[in-house]
């Protein structure tokens, strides 16, 4: 029985759980989405969310607050590595920084790059200034991984996605609203053609009324 046992541990101790915690939460930072597994994606997201609430104050007590429970490093140095794909240079999410503004030494080691301390606060906390809460999402990819075939899914900033999936495909909800606001346009406009074709005939009474009356009207006069 597991009296006592709070959270989820992954079968990890508590060293290891809080390194690959952060180090999931970074790079989501990073690259706006991270694919990893279901128990794992559930067990970050509470602290990406808690991140995010903290950085939108925008204070300096809350980048010190989020200094210490990410680590601060260098990031986005794939924009200008050489061995990089230029198809892969690119984020739906955000705006990557200019090639200019990442260098390297003679060494091939990273030397100047934005900092991701600084990137949560001015960047992805503005993202979500009128939202409360609900920075994140988990979408289930429909893949297994190799070995134990465990669930893949993805784990993503909300806000930019494309659909209710990752492969732009509508959900079963959204087909069954679709559906329903369809049928209901369908039931208005026959309604409104039913309306019309029963007002044409008292259309077509009212002056045949009218001229009865005035040939009564004429007939008396006489």
């Amino acid at each position: 029985m597991r009296h006592r046992v709070f959270g989820r541990h992954l079968s990890r101790d508590e060293e290891h759980r809080r390194a690959m915690i952060r180090n999931l939460a970074a790079g989501l930072f990073e690259h706006g989405r991270v694919e990893t597994t279901l128990p794992k994606a559930k067990a970050v997201q509470p602290f990406i969310e808690k991140i995010i609430t903290v950085a939108k104050r925008g204070t300096l007590r809350a980048r010190r607050q989020i200094e210490a429970r990410i680590n601060d490093r260098r990031i986005h140095a794939w924009v200008a590595h050489p061995n990089v794909p230029d198809a892969r240079k690119s984020n739906p999410y955000f705006d990557l920084p200019d090639q200019s503004e990442i260098e390297f030494n003679r060494y091939g080691e990273l030397r100047k790059s934005p900092r991701l301390v600084q990137h949560i606060m001015t960047t992805i906390a503005p993202m979500f200034a009128r939202r409360d809460g609900g920075y994140t999402r988990i979408v289930k990819l429909g893949k297994h991984r190799l070995g134990d075939g465990t669930d893949l899914v993805q784990l993503q900033l909300v806000g930019k996605e494309e659909g209710p999936q990752i492969g732009g495909g509508e959900s079963r909800r959204r087909e069954q609203a679709d559906n329903r606001t369809a049928f209901a346009a369908r039931l208005r406009k026959g309604a409104a053609a039913q309306d019309e074709a029963d007002a044409k005939p008292a259309e077509a009474a009212a002056p045949q009324k009218s001229q009865d009356t005035s040939d009564t009207s004429d007939t008396s006069g006489t």
